[in-house]
């Protein structure tokens, strides 16, 4: 299957059009979407990051690239 990279700003605009939450973007399960209370560390990090320059997202994506990439070996 191909790959392709979109900026992480991006990321709120294509989990509306596919009707899913952001997690399942990300391969969280289903229970966390339900979760009450305070934001998790990762959506604050995800917000964090689409409120950086354009070149700083795709810095932060091609660092998350090179991590899962050594993660699935």
């Amino acid at each position: 299957m191909g790959r392709r990279r979109i900026p992480v700003s991006a990321m709120p605009i294509v989990a509306r059009t596919l009707v899913v939450p952001l997690e399942a973007l990300f391969g969280e399960s289903s229970r966390t979407t339900h979760k009450r209370g305070p934001a998790s560390r990762l959506q604050q990090q995800i917000e964090a990051v689409s409120q950086l320059p354009k070149t700083q997202q795709r810095f932060v994506s091609q660092m998350l690239d090179t991590v899962l990439a050594q993660a699935q070996r």
